[in-house]
C-alpha cells in the first residue's frame, strides 16, 4: 500500500512537471497582459509602455497594458496576485505595492512574497517635491518656514496610507518639526490635477506625471528626494541639500509574475526585459521620465524585496505610522 501511495505521488509530481515543461515550449502563443495597479500617466504605466513594445517584439506577441487602479495599487495587484500561473499576466510592482503594503496594510488581498515571483527590477524614481507658483516658497527651507507659521494648514499628495509619499511625507514632517496634512489620490497623475489649480500646496509626486509641468511652469520644484540631484532635473537640490540630513525617498518599479509560473518562462521573460531595458532608445526613454534604470535576477530581487520590507517596517515605526 505504502509504495502504490508512493508510486502515485511520483507520477503526479512527474505529471506536473511535464505539463509545466510543456507549457514554458509552447509559450508564448496568445497576448500576454501586463497589469499596471494605477491610471494611465502614471510611472508604473509610463514606464511599461516604453518597455514592453520591444518585449513584445522578442517575444512574438503583443503585450497589453492592462490598467487596475484604486487602493493605492493594492486591486490591480490581488487581480495579478490570482491570476493563473502561465505567464500570460504580469503585474508592475512597486515599493508601495510590495513592500509598503505589506508593512501598512493588515487587510492585504495578497502577500507580496508569498504570491509572486520576481521577474526583474526595472528602475528607481525620486520623488520630485513641487508648490504651485502662488505658493510663498522659492526653495525647501522657505517652504519649512511656512509651514511652521502654519501648522497643519499645508497641505501635500498622497496614493493612500500605505504609499512612500505618505511614509516620505511623515519622514519630512519628522525631520523638519513641521505638521503637513496629507490627501490621498488614486495616483500622482491625478494629485498633480489639484497642485496645478492651487488646491494643493504640495505634490509628493513621481516623475512621469509632474516632469511636464515642472518644465512649462506650472508647477515650481523644491527638491527631489534621492541622495542625488536626478538627471532629468539637474538643476533641482535634492532634500539633503536643502539640510535635511538622512532624507531619501525613492520608488523602485519592478515586474512581477503568480507564484508556480514555470522557471523557464520567468527565465525567458528576465532575459527579453533585461534586454528591452539596455536598448539605448529605451533607456533614454526612461531617462527622460527620470527613472533610472536597473536590472537584476529574479533570485537578486527576492532578496531586495525581503531586505525593502524590513526596513520600511523600521522607517514606519521611527516616524510613529500604524497599519490601518
Amino acid at each position: 500500500m505504502k509504495k502504490t501511495i508512493i508510486h502515485a505521488a511520483l507520477g503526479t509530481v512527474l505529471i506536473c512537471l511535464a505539463t509545466g515543461a510543456l507549457a514554458a515550449e509552447t509559450w508564448p502563443n496568445r497576448p500576454i497582459r501586463l497589469i499596471a495597479p494605477f491610471p494611465a500617466g502614471s510611472s508604473v504605466d509610463a514606464a511599461a509602455r516604453v518597455i514592453t513594445p520591444r518585449v513584445a517584439d522578442a517575444l512574438g506577441q503583443t503585450i497589453v497594458i492592462d490598467n487596475r487602479a484604486g487602493a493605492s495599487g493594492a486591486i490591480g495587484v490581488e487581480v495579478g496576485a490570482r491570476a493563473a500561473p502561465d505567464g500570460y499576466t504580469l503585474t508592475g510592482g512597486t515599493t508601495s505595492t510590495h513592500a509598503l503594503a505589506k508593512v501598512l496594510n493588515p487587510h492585504l488581498g495578497y502577500d507580496p512574497q508569498r504570491d509572486f515571483i520576481p521577474i526583474t527590477l526595472i528602475g528607481h524614481l525620486p520623488y520630485i517635491l513641487a508648490v504651485h507658483p502662488a505658493v510663498a516658497a522659492n526653495n525647501l527651507q522657505e517652504f519649512i518656514a511656512l509651514a511652521k507659521n502654519k501648522p497643519g494648514q499645508l497641505r501635500y499628495t498622497t496614493v493612500g496610507n500605505a504609499s512612500m509619499a505618505r511614509l516620505g511625507g511623515e519622514l519630512l514632517s519628522t525631520l523638519t518639526g513641521i505638521q503637513l496634512t496629507p490627501v490621498a489620490y488614486k495616483s500622482s497623475a491625478q494629485s498633480v490635477i489639484d497642485t496645478i489649480g492651487g488646491r494643493i500646496e504640495l505634490q509628493f509626486g513621481t516623475m512621469a506625471p509632474v516632469l511636464p509641468h515642472v518644465r512649462a511652469g506650472r508647477l515650481r520644484p523644491l527638491a527631489v528626494t534621492s541622495a542625488k540631484r536626478a538627471p532629468a532635473l539637474p538643476e533641482v537640490p535634492t532634500v539633503q541639500e536643502a539640510g535635511i540630513r538622512n532624507f531619501e525617498v525613492t520608488l523602485w518599479l519592478a515586474v512581477f509574475a503568480p507564484v508556480k509560473t514555470p522557471r523557464a518562462i520567468i527565465e525567458r521573460l528576465n532575459r527579453e526585459f533585461a534586454s528591452a531595458i539596455a536598448a539605448p532608445q529605451v533607456r533614454d526613454a526612461l531617462l527622460t521620465q527620470g527613472l533610472q534604470p536597473e536590472t537584476t535576477t529574479p533570485a537578486a530581487f527576492s532578496k531586495h524585496l525581503d531586505a525593502e520590507i524590513a526596513k520600511w517596517r523600521g522607517v514606519a515605526q521611527k516616524a510613529n505610522l500604524k497599519p490601518e
